[in-house]
């Protein structure tokens, strides 16, 4: 929200009252509070008629800093308010005529009182400052009050992040208005607001409102980044750390890490689509057409159409479509699939549910008692209360009986059309409860498939989210259009989000809307199936991929297979998802911070630490990406690409640059039929370009993150060195793009497409190879 006109005068009809100086000063152990009147004192008497703002300094943990203003404190506190894990760490306060400094851990704000304002320091660096004037409490004519902060952006200072957002990657010029929307995948809307930025001077800032917050980033002043909100109050956070990795792993501390997620969801899911006609004899014939084309999957799901049309949400199988649906499922379960169905929040008033939730009040409320209702969506749809404990509890039962009868996940739609003039069971702020809505919602789903099916199996298709939301996975995209376009509008989406906290993401392969055409659902499934989470799924169109042609069956065969051969990689970086909040899907700046080239990157990432992906987003098949410093290698062609600049290549579907980082160790399964293996058997080692003087590991993790095998290698001169920890059975060795192999003591060497090939004789034994 913007107050400003120009750089000398505010917008009529905002009245702007600034803190002036920090009069006084109070402190406790944890924390500090300024007492910061509009005016500068001079006198007794203007201590008279003016108001102040009180500032309290504290820190929930070590580089971590949190700046509460507060105008009038004698308002009631009305939830909900976001779920943080506050530690309270040690800090240190300092005190002079003229600054107060307050630490925690090797992050300062430095106070000046004279003029008020305060400028974060970590080891030395300004990372940002509240300027004077820049905090301010505001009055419109019509009384409403509003806080604003306004932080400084430096030059050459790029901000990124605030939830999913199909808008340009980096976020400088741009107004943000964190309120969550069914806006599809091409507008300034956005499914998953989050108000938490970071940026490339390796800090971050997390504005602690689930209500409306408005972002306006160098967009109504250049230089600053600027938040508001409606109220007598404003609480942000400034979150630091060595490296931007350690921010996002400080903010998830605080706010929530991702789990880790049971090793089936990595692998390709299959939709009925939205509004496709299908029945059992549909989803048979989709099936055991993937098994018949050696296509492997791991999930089924059904979307909304499982149900009566009209009757989202009863929670019951279409008897006319699913005469069976137990024993549908049972059969299903038999070929080795999980099983998903959609779900949402709203009870539609032919529902057989909607007269049983109105006579108990399981739904949200008007003023006068009556059930909010309206006609989007479903005719007459009422929106369950999850502030009541008892509607919860309702509506969990009526999912055990799903998963009673099989079902193993829920696709969790919907969420974002959040009424706000309505009561709430627990007397929540309204205004508040629109975005947070969704949390109650994922985690009363995500908590019942937990406790039913334990630790790590649980996991959502979500489509909204706020601040914590990342502790309910997967999330995907939204409605995306079919179009190349709107690829690169998800992918600019998913990026955004990693940099908000979330560690797993997906979208629909090939676009929600109808009408994805042969060549972009080949290149889309390249994309997909390099992503965290893959699913086909449509509007009103299958996306089994013999509809399209021959060739979509080969390239969706081929990228299937090559992530559940990745899955030992995969899931280790899934590991370091939930160990350290760092999204699986990573923008190039977060594992290039040295290189201000990979800063603004937005059509290409990292899966992991370890490789590099670049979508095709063109029919010709061209595209254009940049390589980091050193030497890396297509993993689909074995070339060698060398870093630190920009490569044009044209690629058929059977490929694009998925390159490997140079000293890498990289774990390949020895199973390509579904991703939930025994990752310590079968396993190939490929090395990939192991300087002189240089160790390297991977590591393979079990289905409790806990690791159980690993590879090593060492190289001095010509002479490689390898061992492993932790197998099954004997594995191989493939040695991409290094010098001709002289001679191998452990194994026995062969020549293969990709390079040297050695078999092991043994898990255990040394494998020393002279080059």
């Amino acid at each position: 929200m913007k107050f400003s006109n120009g750089c000398w005068l505010n917008k009529e009809g905002y009245h702007l009252s600034f803190p002036q100086e920090v009069y006084d000063l109070q402190r406790t152990k944890d924390e500090a509070t300024l007492f910061a009147p509009f005016q500068k004192i001079v006198h007794p008497g203007m201590t008279l008629d003016g108001g102040m703002l009180t500032v309290k300094l504290s820190s929930p943990m070590r580089d971590v800093i949190r700046v509460k203003s507060v105008h009038h404190a004698g308002g009631v506190e009305v939830g909900p308010r976001f779920a943080l894990n506050e530690l309270r760490p040690d800090i240190t306060m300092e005190e002079t005529e003229h600054v107060f400094k307050f630490q925690s851990g090797d992050l300062t704000a430095i106070v000046t009182k004279e003029d008020y304002s305060i400028a974060f320091i970590r080891k030395g660096e300004e990372l940002t400052k509240s300027e004077k004037n820049g905090l301010s409490y505001i009055r419109d004519d019509q009384n409403v009050p509003f806080i604003r902060e306004q932080l400084s952006i430096d030059v050459g200072e790029w901000i990124y992040g605030l939830g999913e957002r199909f808008t340009s990657f980096v976020k400088n010029g741009q107004s943000v208005e964190v309120w969550n929307e069914d806006g599809g995948t091409g507008s300034e809307q956005a499914y998953k607001n989050i108000p938490f930025y970071v940026s490339n001077k390796v800090y971050g800032v997390f504005v602690n409102h689930p209500e409306r917050v408005s972002f306006e980033i160098g967009s109504e002043k250049v230089s600053k980044a600027q938040f508001s909100v409606s109220g007598e109050e404003l609480d942000y956070y400034i979150v630091a750390g060595d490296t931007l990795k350690d921010v996002l792993a400080n903010y998830t501390a605080l706010t929530g890490k991702p789990p880790l997620l049971p090793k089936w969801s990595f692998g390709l899911w299959l939709s009925t689509s939205f509004l496709t006609s299908y029945d059992e004899e549909t989803v048979n014939r989709f099936i055991d057409g993937m098994v018949e084309r050696d296509l492997p999957m791991d999930v089924f799901h059904f979307d909304c159409l499982w149900m009566k049309e009209f009757e989202w949400c009863n929670f019951e199988w279409d008897e006319r479509m699913f005469p069976d649906p137990k024993g549908m499922l049972a059969r299903l379960k038999e070929k080795g699939l999980k099983i998903c169905v959609w779900i949402n929040p709203y009870i539609g008033q032919k529902s057989t549910l909607f007269a049983e939730a109105k006579e108990k009040g399981f739904l949200i409320k008007r003023a006068d008692g009556s059930v909010w209702q309206w006609d989007k969506w479903q005719p007459g749809l009422g929106v369950v209360d999850f502030t009541n404990e008892t509607a919860r509890q309702w509506y969990t039962e009526k999912l055990e009986t799903l998963i009673d009868m099989g079902v193993d996940s829920f696709k969790t739609d919907f969420g974002e059309r959040i009424p706000t003039d309505v009561v709430y069971e627990d007397g929540s702020n309204p205004l508040k409860m629109h975005n947070y809505y969704t949390h109650l919602y994922n985690e009363t789903v995500y908590d019942l498939l937990e406790k039913r099916l334990g630790k790590n199996e649980a996991v959502l298709f979500a489509r909204s989210a706020t601040v914590g939301g990342q502790q309910f996975p997967v999330h995907w995209g939204g409605d995306s259009f079919s179009n190349y376009t709107s690829m690169a509008e998800t992918l600019r989406g998913g990026l955004s989000l990693g940099l908000a906290g979330f560690g797993y993401w997906s979208h629909d392969i090939g676009g929600f809307e109808t009408g994805s055409s042969p060549d972009l659902y080949k290149r889309w499934t390249q994309f997909g199936l390099l992503s965290s989470h893959s699913r086909y799924h449509g509007s009103g169109d299958y996306k089994v991929p013999w509809l399209y042609d021959e060739e979509a069956v080969k390239i969706t065969r081929q990228f299937t297979k090559l992530k559940i051969k990745l899955m030992p990689y995969l899931y280790s970086s899934s590991v370091e998802t939930t160990d350290k909040g760092l999204p699986m899907m990573r923008p190039m700046m977060l594992e290039f911070p040295e290189d201000e080239t990979c800063h603004v990157l937005d059509r290409q990432y990292m899966l992991g630490e370890k490789l590099l992906v670049a979508p095709v987003f063109n029919k010709e098949g061209t595209v254009r990406y940049y390589v980091p410093k050193g030497t890396w290698t297509n993993m689909l062609t074995n070339e060698k690409v060398e870093g630190e600049k920009w490569h044009t290549e044209t690629h058929d579907y059977t490929t694009l640059p998925l390159l490997v980082k140079e000293n890498t160790v990289l774990a390949v399964g020895g199973t390509d039929s579904t991703s939930d293996y025994e990752y310590t058997e079968n396993v190939t080692f490929h090395l990939f370009e192991i300087p002189d003087g240089q160790k390297q590991e991977c590591l393979i993790h079990d289905q409790t993150g806990g690791v159980v095998a690993r590879g090593q290698v060492a190289r001095d001169g010509r002479r490689l060195t390898f061992q492993t920890t932790g197998l099954k059975n004997p594995y191989q060795l493939v040695l991409r793009n290094l010098f001709t192999v002289k001679s191998v003591s452990g194994g026995e060497s062969e020549q293969s497409p990709e390079g040297a090939l050695i078999q092991v004789r043994t898990p255990e034994e040394v494998v020393t190879i002279d080059l």
